[in-house]
């Protein structure tokens, strides 16, 4: 990495943190108006905290066109709506893949709402922000910590559901890692994944969303992205080391069969699980052919 691309990189993070500051402002004011339990009241407040994250994120995308430049192809479907529900699916290979996404998707489908792990709440400025947005924060309890205390079985499921209640007033889209955590050789080797380019989905969250939903949310959107030279950090993205990026996209109706009792209807389990596994068994080949796309034609 060149000098070069350092200082513009140095230069770049200050500008989103400046830009970042500047937004989570208004953000938090509003986000108290909010706290009056008066409907029209938190409904507007909604509406204007979801335009200034809106504006930020475009603000962003200004900083990153001037500072770090890149390609992104998309292709696949793109006949998008503000007016729509939409749970939204990706591949995970790096933190990047969120402003990847916040890009390809800002201003096209209601502002994207991630389930977010319960420490994430103390991340200076960006923790408050998610929290004024209703980011919904999600505690994971260990097997160890269920067995010491079998009262917490269920607890994380229950706070799923309280954060999906909140977007039923209006549009949402609500975005899923479904493998949980970012994809490493480390990671695929030790869950023996049957996927060449993937881990292992994980179904519960995406199951419970949907059925805590209901049916106000009925569009699957499965996103996946491809780095061609290099699965980039922060850091790496910000100084432009970054040049292309592919992203297909592929909008279904959600089938009634993906919805129901994941907890105790172990049947509906079992078919999500396979419902879920077909479509990543999908994405590992979408990923293998834009490995071979991307390879030198001899």
């Amino acid at each position: 990495m060149s000098p070069l691309s350092k200082i513009k990189g140095s230069i770049a993070f200050l500008c989103y943190l400046f830009n970042t500051i500047f937004w989570t402002i208004p953000i938090l004011m509003f986000s108290i108006v909010k706290l009056i339990p008066i409907g029209i009241f938190q409904k507007v407040c909604s509406y204007i905290l979801d335009n200034c994250a809106t504006a930020w994120i475009g603000t962003n995308t200004i900083i990153e066109d001037i500072f770090h430049p890149m390609r992104i192809h998309v292709t696949g479907d793109q006949s998008f709506s503000e007016k729509e529900w939409y749970m939204v699916i990706a591949n995970h290979q790096s933190w990047v893949d969120i402003l990847i996404l916040q890009r390809v998707f800002n201003r096209n489908i209601p502002f994207l709402k991630f389930f977010l792990k319960q420490e994430l709440i103390f991340v200076p400025v960006l923790g408050l922000a998610w929290w004024a947005l209703d980011f919904p924060f999600m505690r994971r309890y260990s097997t160890a910590q269920l067995r010491k205390n079998p009262k917490l079985k269920g607890k994380d499921i229950e706070i799923t559901r309280k954060a999906c209640e909140k977007f039923k007033t209006k549009p949402v889209s609500i975005m899923n890692f479904v493998e949980g955590t970012r994809f490493s050789v480390a990671k695929h080797d030790k869950q023996n994944s049957a996927f060449q380019h993937l881990l292992k989905p994980k179904a519960g969250g995406m199951a419970f969303a949907l059925s805590a939903m209901g049916e106000h949310i009925n569009k699957l959107v499965n996103v996946t992205i491809y780095y061609p030279d290099i699965v980039p950090t922060y850091w790496q993205y910000i100084c432009g080391e970054l040049s292309d990026v592919r992203v297909d996209i592929k909008i279904t109706d959600i089938p009634k069969n993906m919805r129901g009792d994941y907890l105790k209807d172990r049947e509906f389990k079992i078919e999500f699980q396979e419902q879920l596994n077909q479509l990543w068994v999908e994405k590992d080949q979408q990923l293998q052919q834009f490995i071979t796309d991307a390879k030198p034609k001899v």
